[in-house]
């Protein structure tokens, strides 16, 4: 693979990859925060805006692994070029939209262009910092998405509180111009694995997320039954198909070959756990704090900060401890402080002020922090370096799929019962984050962990 050239030019491609995953970070965070404003303003209900955040997820799980393998064969920097770019587009299109269905479609143009830079960004950071240095790298990238998941709140309220939704979405535009700029000089090629592209796979592989991801928003949104079984259904057909087609093959799009790997696998599933939680958690938090307890959008924006404020500053702690204690303890202990903080929150009084609700999520904030960023690592580097771009995809792809599961949901809790339904999700939080940290509680087992 390509080194950057000198020391300057490899800091200034870490920046560059680094803000590309801040930006489509801070999206999610920022429309999860302004889903009840911008349901508002384009006329939706609670329930109806989650698809609002579905369609993003559903394109963006869809297309993870196809980009993850174009990554690999063709370059994971042209794939991370291409797509800064579809992700400003997609972003001037939510801007632009004026109905639900027009900012649905809008948001999967917008998630395309994520799935590209997400699928490939892990891939980046594995070439930009040597072996000895990765998990460092991939603690900084920790360190990024829990700061732009900190930004996301408090920069939705301010820029509600002088600007109409639309603003949310059209300021990612320069944003991304600015990345590409950043990294059109510096960024380095990487090692290229030459092989055809199998295109059948890729939209089988597409079609499996796809259908998958259609089939639980349809449950959560209470449609048809046939509807429901026919998406499960083409789910599971599509996979089948996957598998037959993808058997003998030495790269799969699929990467089942990296799921024997016990140690990748329960990472892997640690991680699908661990960001239901958070999908739920930031979706449901400002109705709990808007129509249960009283606050404003704005207000709302600023009391969730103090989760991922904390969570970033958790990262610098936990980053170096990954390279002495097993990530597999740290994030089962984080992921049942977790399960503490969740409860606290189920429990707030109608009356709670700022400090009650604070302390209460900062507490959530150390336990995923404990997580996070020795889960990444412990995923990445039990892949062979020939499979970073698969590795990298599943490792996009089990935090979107979680987040896109929580935020599921919650559409199923809102739409049984809109009040008690806030309060319901947060307690399925706890029940999946005790589900999380005995999963990654399972990693420390002699046999996975190869002695």
């Amino acid at each position: 693979m390509t080194q950057p050239a000198d020391r300057g030019a490899r800091l200034r491609a870490v920046v560059a990859v680094q803000l590309g995953v801040a930006i489509v970070t801070l999206d999610i965070s920022l429309t999860s925060t302004a889903l009840p404003a911008i349901a508002q303003g384009i006329g939706a209900n609670p329930a109806s805006a989650i698809w609002i955040v579905n369609a993003y997820y559903l394109a963006v799980i869809a297309a993870l692994l196809p980009l993850a393998a174009l990554g690999e064969i063709h370059g994971h920097r042209r794939i991370f070029f291409a797509g800064l770019g579809v992700f400003a587009l997609g972003a001037i299109a939510s801007g632009l939209a004026e109905s639900l269905a027009g900012l649905a479609v809008a948001r999967a143009l917008l998630g395309l262009g994520s799935a590209a830079v997400s699928a490939t960004t892990p891939a980046l950071i594995r070439t930009l910092y040597p072996p000895d240095r990765l998990g460092r790298g991939l603690g900084v990238y920790a360190l990024v998405v829990g700061i732009a998941f900190s930004v996301g709140p408090t920069a939705a309220s301010a820029i509600l509180s002088v600007a109409d939704w639309p603003w949310l979405f059209l300021m990612n535009v320069p944003l991304a111009l600015l990345v590409v700029g950043l990294a059109a000089r510096d960024l380095p090629a990487t090692e290229r694995n030459i092989r055809p592209f199998d295109a059948i796979s890729a939209l089988l592989c597409a079609a499996m997320f796809g259908a998958l991801l259609f089939g639980v928003a349809s449950i959560a949104h209470r449609a048809a039954w046939p509807v429901i079984a026919g998406a499960l259904g083409a789910a599971v057909a599509c996979f089948l198909a996957l598998r037959r087609r993808e058997a003998n093959h030495a790269a799969p799009i699929l990467a089942v070959d990296l799921f024997r790997l016990p140690l990748f696998a329960l990472s892997s599933a640690t991680s699908i756990c661990a960001f239901v939680i958070q999908g739920l958690v930031f979706v449901v938090l400002p109705f709990l704090f808007q129509f249960k307890l009283g606050y404003s959008q704005v207000e709302a924006g600023f009391l969730i900060t103090p989760w991922p404020a904390t969570l970033a500053v958790m990262t610098l702690i936990a980053a170096p401890l990954s390279d002495r204690v097993a990530p597999g303890l740290l994030g089962g202990i984080g992921l049942f402080v977790v399960a503490l903080g969740l409860a606290a929150i189920a429990t707030l009084p109608p009356d709670a002020g700022i400090v009650s609700i604070a302390w209460r999520l900062v507490i959530c904030g150390i336990g995923f922090g404990f997580f996070q960023s020795p889960n990444m690592k412990a995923l990445m580097s039990s892949a062979p370096p020939h499979r970073s771009g698969g590795a990298g995809g599943i490792l996009a792809a089990s935090r979107l799929l979680g987040q896109s599961l929580g935020a599921a949901a919650v559409a199923v809790c809102l739409s049984l019962d809109p009040q008690a339904g806030m309060v319901a999700a947060i307690w399925l939080g706890v029940a999946v984050a005790g589900l999380a940290g005995t999963v990654s509680f399972l990693r420390l087992l002699p046999a996975v962990r190869g002695r």
